[in-house]
């Protein structure tokens, strides 16, 4: 049977190109929202983080009704590092929607997502958005998504698919580069006729495929997904199964089950293939298992997550200060957190080390890594993490690493430094082209050669440059690469940071901290361009006689200290350092705080 009133279609693109904008737009065109209803921008991104950052971390489900059609939208996030959420999504839907930055053309995390749906056999909508940019280059990018889709082998009807041009921000799409539209009509117009209806058998038993999670501290875990074949109904019994086996197949319960309404979830009694849908009840449901009839019990197969590629130590905290911020400060709260973030991302591993007081966790790259960090700050632990560090494979017996995609857009004066930094990070240039008065280069380099190079970068560039990375392959490890240049300044002494001390230790290099600021023995609390670690006594004080006065110290000018991101923090660290987290403050600090048994460390 074929469901004419329903499309499930998904958004993908690069980061910053506007997806989550569109989204907006669909939902007031559509009526979602009343007239007079006020709707903050973004409206999609509904975690704090989401919208500091402006980014999209999490998919998210949302639906619109047009002539009579009920279109679901899934808006997936646009980073590598939160790419699992791609791969699972495109399970649930039978079209995409391609979004393109009309001036940036397609970037790194566009051809990843674009070879993902091209994979499932999805049909697509090309959309150039921000036609509305004083530099957009509309045929160009037209062209060079065109190019994109012969190079990923796309079939002749991937290759005939419709070029719409949008300007998310207005609400407008048209079908000309030339003539401006007026409203969104034209999008939805297309995604009617090209995306095709899902094809499904209503009459056959139960299944569906558990494609993400959510939770709810009143119901627990609510698992998303399509209905593939038959009905489901509230109260139902159902068997849940597994196609790797990684568990046995068990019976539960459905208690409730809801569809997506625009922003809002709305309790329905039954569902019938093809509806994405929300349900609770299994306890331990989780992403890739199969919700089946119990009189048929047959898993769904479901896309294995690429392997993580990053690992990090997350530790409890025992600085001199621990205690005094946070409200989870036990390895027992934190082993309970970090497991409990496996429950709803699929790209974390988190194992046990020999000892109860650290844990290994790995991710898909710094950012997914930075914003679990971020995340469990906020919500009061405090604990310690150490540098991140890739992780390398052995295959065929050669030890082998991953290698990324990087693509920088970089003013033609600044191309000399990246390719200089580029070749001491053993990046392999694949690409050059002029676009403008700017370059694009194309490197493949060790995951381990990016860390702590967006910072430089973005000084090499004059902040004007773009850079973003995809993850590549996994290739021969490429021998030694230099690590950080700069040695850091560490605090002599534990007590409060003051001017006099601070103006003498800022004549080293650059520092981290103001006067005011509570600092212990081994803390770092600056860097320095010499290679080596430097000692400081910034709780030095002026030694008062009566021809000195207190006040003089007024006259002493302090650079401001550099504000360090849990990023930037993370870029820094070398491989004797830990970042310490608690919820109102980031330190940097020496495994060995204690600059005596750090010296004869050093010197043994």
């Amino acid at each position: 049977m074929v469901r004419n009133d329903l499309r499930n279609i998904a958004i993908i693109a690069h980061v910053d190109h506007g997806k989550t904008t569109l989204v907006d737009q669909m939902l007031k065109q559509a009526g979602t929202f009343r007239e007079n209803q006020v709707v903050e921008e973004r409206v999609m991104d509904s975690n704090a983080i989401e919208r500091e950052r402006g980014i999209t971390i999490l998919a998210k489900n949302t639906s619109v009704h047009y002539k009579d059609t009920k279109i679901n939208i899934v808006d997936t996030p646009g980073h590598a590092d939160f790419s699992g959420e791609v791969e699972r999504i495109l399970k649930m839907v039978d079209g995409v929607i391609l979004l393109v930055d009309a001036a940036e053309g397609p970037m790194p995390q566009t051809r990843f997502v674009l070879q993902k749906a091209l994979e499932f056999g999805h049909k697509i909508i090309i959309v150039i958005n921000k036609i509305d940019r004083p530099d957009a280059r509309l045929n160009e990018v037209g062209d060079e998504v065109l190019e994109l889709l012969l190079n990923l082998d796309a079939n002749d009807e991937q290759l005939d698919s419709p070029i719409i041009y949008c300007s998310g921000r207005d609400g407008t799409a048209s079908m000309s580069p030339t003539v401006p539209g007026t409203d969104l009509v034209p999008l939805f117009d297309q995604i009617l006729e090209h995306i095709p209806a899902p094809e499904v058998d209503t009459e056959g038993p139960m299944q569906m495929l558990v494609s993400s999670i959510d939770y709810n501290e009143y119901v627990g875990r609510i698992g998303i997904g399509r209905i593939e074949r038959g009905s489901i109904k509230v109260n139902q019994p159902v068997t849940v199964t597994d196609y790797h086996e990684r568990v046995k197949p068990y019976n539960g319960r459905i208690v409730s089950l809801y569809t997506i309404e625009g922003l809002a979830r709305k309790p329905v009694d039954t569902c019938t293939a093809g509806d994405i849908v929300c349900f609770s009840g299994i306890e331990n449901i989780t992403i890739g298992e199969t919700l089946c009839a119990q009189d048929c019990v047959e898993a769904l197969p479901f896309v294995k997550i690429s392997e993580p590629t990053v690992e990090m130590y997350f530790m409890v905290n025992d600085s001199p200060f621990a205690g005094k911020d946070g409200k989870f400060v036990t390895s027992r709260h934190l082993r309970e957190r970090l497991f409990r973030e496996l429950l709803k991302d699929v790209s974390l591993r988190v194992s046990e080390t020999e000892t109860t007081d650290a844990f290994r966790v790995s991710g898909r790259g710094e950012m997914h890594l930075s914003i679990l960090i971020e995340n469990l700050r906020r919500e009061g632990y405090e604990f310690q993490v150490g540098a991140p560090k890739a992780l390398m494979k052995e295959i065929d017996g050669v030890k082998c690493e991953p290698i990324e995609r990087m693509v920088a857009d970089v003013p033609q004066d600044a191309l000399g430094s990246v390719m200089e930094k580029m070749g001491a990070r053993k990046g392999e240039l694949v690409t050059m082209n002029p676009q403008g008065d700017r370059m694009r280069v194309e490197f493949l380099v060790p995951a381990r050669g990016l860390f702590g190079y967006r910072n430089e970068f973005l000084t090499d560039t004059k902040g004007e440059g773009v850079l973003s990375s995809v993850f590549h392959s996994y290739q021969p490890y490429k021998g030694e690469i230099q690590k950080r240049s700069m040695g850091s300044l560490i605090a002599f002494e534990t007590g409060e940071a003051i001017t006099y001390g601070l103006y003498n230790a800022q004549e080293r290099g650059t520092l981290f901290i103001g006067a005011g600021t509570p600092v212990y023995e081994g803390m770092v609390i600056g860097c320095t361009p010499k290679s080596e670690d430097i000692s400081v006594n910034v709780c030095k004080k002026k030694q008062l006689t009566n021809t000195r006065a207190s006040g003089s110290d007024d006259a002493l000018r302090l650079i401001p200290p550099r504000q360090m991101s849990i990023e930037a923090a993370l870029e820094f660290l070398g491989e004797d350092e830990l970042l310490e987290v608690t919820p109102n403050n980031l330190r940097i600090r020496k495994k060995i705080l204690s600059n005596q048994l750090r010296m004869k460390k050093l010197h043994s």
